[in-house]
Order: structure tokens, then C-alpha cells, then sequence
């Protein structure tokens, strides 16, 4: 832009007055008084920004990288285990060798395992030297770096059953059906070791079985094991997995063993009841579950159907009712000595200590477990689901079980 350009004030009277005096014979007449002009108004000088060259834009903040994940497991001393001088361990030591009866067929465990046979198992030290001398302790935390997760309970129950449909007897147990398919995933994929597709085919299709609402439309006839005198109990049997059965007719006794699924989640009944209001988040147990649905037994389909998964079951002789069902180990379980976890995270078998409280109450509980069976609410590496056996005390414990708990994972030098 171009300045403005002004005359001054002087420079103005001295051009008027020389061309007054070039006019000399024209008649005088008095000049008028000169009127000064107006002092100009003071306007501010327009100032012009200096040029504007590139302007740098700030780099943006990086966005704030996640940390990796905690590793699952972090090797320890035996001295970081709460209660590990104080643990009776010859009560572990039977349900010990008989993980070693499987494990020993892996290379990594081989050694460890033939070394067992060489420990007194009357000799609770000698017995603590050998796991102190054989193996590492892995303290197990969640991604997120949390050191304790959930530990619940499970029992093996005791229903009434027949073995005709009739009278109290309406509801059945199903043997595993004959359209249900299952696919070994890490047979194809290693990296999807211990799961399973589970479905029916449909042509050439493998799609989705019935859940249990779709079977309790369309029962499955013909595939009946046994017929129970409680609906409740039965579903209650399918989430532990295993239980007894006493036949009306005859009187005998015979085990109910987990043979299959129908490959839906499982999913937990407690919690819908807690997000449907119906019980507080801190007062959900078996116990509570059954309370609600004797007080709703219009309900009582409507709060089972809420878990789409479905157990199918195989009868087993029980020639000795002081042993425990098998669990997915393959061996049968020892009551309050063998434990559920999850077998993509601990391997099945292993020696593991669990350091939790009574159910309840806040008295330490802390021994030597044995990861020998899993489950499908079963999930993650601080978690794990405590066996309880047999009979009514164990079904009152395992029904109010729910606390906080730290697992270490022995593994072989």
C-alpha cells in the first residue's frame, strides 16, 4: 500500500501571496484575514505487520504408547509363598503322582516325575526338599500386572434319578447326541491348542448346535441316561461337571461323568441376576440362586436358559465311593487337593499353591494344589475353582466360595 501524501499549511499563504502582487493595478481592496486552515485531524500512522513467512506448525504430541503386557507368569523363590513351611504336603503328595502318571510322558517332566519315586511319603520334609530341589515357582499375574484373581468352588453332588420317565422323574440327562460334532482346533492350528469346535453339520456346514433353550424345546429323545426328580439340581450338576446319581429302582449308586458339550459359552447366572436386580453384586451363591428361583418358580426356565451351554454326561461304575470323579487330567480329583484352571495359560498337571481365604470367612487358606481339571467360567491366569468332594459339607462350601486368590505355577528347572 502507498503512504498518503498531505500539504502543509505554510507552503499555502506564499503561492497566495505572490500572485496578489502580480496584480498590481487592479483596485486594492483589504485582503480579507487569512483564514487558517484547520489543524488536520491527528490519525495514527497505518503500520504494516512485517511479511509473514512459512509459520511452523508444532508436530503433534505422539499419541502415548500402551505398555506390553505382563507376562503371565514370573519365576520366584519359595520363601514368597504364604504358608508354604506351614502346609502339611503329604496331603498333596498321592494327587501328585497321579499328575505324574500323565506328565511323565513329556520330556520336560520326565525327570522330574521318576525322581518322585525316591521321596518317603511319610516325610513332609523330604517331600518339601523334593519340590524345593525339582522345581520354580511362577508367581501368576493378569495382563494388566494383578497379582490375585477369583477363586470359587466346586463339590460332586448327589441326585435321585430312574431310569423310566415318570412320576417325580421328568427330567432327563442326556447321553452326548449323535449329530454333535467336535473338532480338535490345535490339531490344525498349534497355537490354538486345547479348543474345540463344537456344532452339527448342515450339508457340508458346520453351524452352531442347539442351545439350551432349543433343546429344552426339542428334547432329545432317545438320548436319555437317566431321568432326575429336580430341575435345579440337574442344571447345578452340569456346572460341576460330574456328580452321583442313586437309581430309585434299585438302590445302587453310579457316577455321572462330564462327556461333552455343546460348544456354546457358558455363561453365569449369578450375574444376570445381579443385572436384572433381583441380588445384590455381594450376595450371589448357590445357595442364593436356588433361594430366588424357589421364590420365582415361574421364572425358574427363564434364569436357566440365561446359559446356553449344555453338558452332555456318560455313565461310570463307582466301585469305590471315597474316589473322586476324573477330572480333565484323566485322574479322579482329590478333595481339597486338586483344582480347575485354565489349561492355555497353566499346564494341566502341575503342582501349583493357592493362597486364598476359607469360603466366607477371612481365614488363610494356603496349600499345595494340583491343576488337574478345567471349566468353562474358567478363565485367565490368577483364577481357579477349588475341588471340595463329596457330600453335604463339601456342597455348602463349594456354594459360598468366592474370594480373592494368588496362584504359583511349579514348573521344572
Amino acid at each position: 500500500m502507498q503512504s498518503i501524501r498531505r500539504l502543509s499549511v505554510p507552503a499555502s499563504i506564499a503561492a497566495v501571496a505572490l500572485l496578489l502582487a502580480a496584480c498590481g493595478t487592479a483596485p486594492q481592496k483589504p485582503a480579507p484575514a487569512p483564514v487558517s486552515s484547520p489543524e488536520p485531524s491527528k490519525q495514527p500512522d497505518i503500520v504494516m505487520p512485517p511479511p509473514v513467512g512459512p509459520v511452523a506448525i508444532p508436530a503433534p504430541e505422539p499419541a502415548p504408547t500402551q505398555p506390553p503386557p505382563v507376562p503371565a507368569m514370573t519365576p520366584v523363590s519359595f520363601d514368597a509363598l504364604p504358608g508354604w513351611r506351614q502346609d502339611d504336603l503329604r496331603q498333596a503328595w498321592p494327587a501328585f503322582l497321579s499328575s505324574c502318571r500323565v506328565l511323565a510322558k513329556k520330556a520336560e517332566w520326565k525327570g522330574a516325575c521318576a525322581a518322585s519315586g525316591r521321596v518317603d511319603a511319610r516325610d513332609n520334609a523330604a517331600i518339601r526338599s523334593y519340590f524345593e530341589t525339582y522345581f520354580v515357582p511362577q508367581q501368576m499375574r493378569t495382563p494388566d500386572g494383578a497379582d490375585t484373581g477369583l477363586v470359587t468352588g466346586y463339590y460332586e453332588p448327589m441326585l435321585r434319578g430312574s431310569r423310566q420317565r415318570g412320576g417325580a422323574f421328568q427330567t432327563p440327562l442326556y447321553r452326548v447326541p449323535d449329530d454333535l460334532v467336535t473338532v480338535d482346533l490345535g490339531s490344525v492350528y498349534p497355537n490354538l491348542k486345547n479348543m474345540r469346535l463344537r456344532g452339527r453339520l448342515l450339508g457340508k456346514t458346520v453351524v452352531p448346535y442347539a442351545t439350551r433353550a432349543e433343546i429344552e424345546r426339542a428334547p432329545l429323545k432317545g438320548k436319555e441316561l437317566v431321568w432326575v426328580d429336580d430341575p435345579v439340581e440337574a442344571f447345578f450338576l452340569e456346572v460341576q461337571g460330574s456328580g452321583r446319581v442313586q437309581i430309585a429302582e434299585t438302590g445302587e449308586t453310579v457316577r455321572i461323568a462330564f462327556a461333552d458339550q455343546n460348544g456354546h459359552p457358558y455363561k453365569v447366572i449369578g450375574r444376570w441376576l445381579v443385572e436384572q436386580g433381583e441380588l445384590p453384586a455381594d450376595g450371589v451363591s448357590a445357595q442364593s440362586i436356588k433361594a430366588w428361583i424357589a421364590a420365582n418358580p415361574a421364572r425358574r426356565q427363564e434364569l436357566l436358559n440365561v446359559n446356553p451351554s449344555y453338558i452332555f454326561f456318560k455313565e461310570e461304575r463307582l466301585p469305590d465311593a471315597s474316589v473322586g470323579p476324573k477330572g480333565a487330567l484323566g485322574v479322579p480329583l482329590t478333595a481339597e487337593r486338586s483344582v480347575a484352571v485354565d489349561p492355555s495359560i497353566v499346564p494341566l498337571g502341575a503342582p501349583l499353591f493357592l493362597a486364598t481365604t476359607h469360603p466366607a470367612t477371612e481365614a488363610p487358606l494356603q496349600r499345595l494344589m494340583l491343576a488337574q481339571d478345567t471349566g468353562g467360567a474358567i478363565r485367565g491366569p490368577v483364577r481357579a475353582d477349588f475341588f471340595f468332594g463329596f457330600g453335604g459339607n463339601a456342597a455348602e462350601y463349594a456354594g459360598r466360595m468366592k474370594a480373592r486368590g494368588a496362584v504359583w505355577v511349579f514348573l521344572p528347572k
